[in-house]
């Protein structure tokens, strides 16, 4: 498996990792057929994360397949501007194969050359499987959201996790 940075030539493959996760993961912000963006305004949104030096998009590659990915987006004022959000997905095939772990590794590396020092998430708090990876990962909870999504008529809570670096 390899971790590479993201670049506007992989935009259909990139697009449609995230529509095939998003189809099966039942943590994801958009639920599955929700996301309607198009190749082109998914290569336009990797540009614009290229030019941003606090941003990244990193993705797991199998056998030239991407199987996973992981998208820091950093602050865009100056007292954010050491902070990136970070949103993950991985393909239910290799969900607990590593993957994830790769790309956390891979963005804190990344994070430090560029002067990060807070990398943040939120994590469905049922998502026992997503939250195990963050905390393995050196995340920690920091509080809870309470009713912020709504899944299958469901009120479901988030924890706001964060790793200091």
């Amino acid at each position: 498996m390899n971790i590479k940075e993201v670049r506007s030539e992989d935009a259909e493959r990139l697009r449609n990792l995230i529509i095939e996760v998003e189809s099966s993961a039942e943590y994801m912000l958009m639920e599955p057929g929700e996301r309607q963006s198009t190749i082109e305004q998914q290569r336009k949104m990797i540009a614009r994360i290229q030019k941003q030096e606090n941003a990244v998009i990193l993705a797991a590659e199998n056998d030239g397949s991407f199987v996973g990915y992981l998208m820091a987006i950093g602050g865009t004022v100056n007292r954010t501007r050491h902070s990136a959000y970070l949103v993950v997905g991985i393909l239910k095939d290799f969900r607990g194969q590593g993957v994830g772990t790769a790309l956390f590794q891979s963005v804190a590396e990344w994070a430090k050359k560029y002067g990060i020092s807070r990398l943040e998430l939120t994590a469905v708090t049922r998502n026992t499987a997503g939250i195990k990876l963050f905390q393995k990962s050196g995340f920690e909870i920091e509080g809870t959201k309470r009713n912020s999504l709504i899944i299958n008529g469901e009120l479901h809570n988030e924890y706001y996790m964060s790793k200091l670096l």
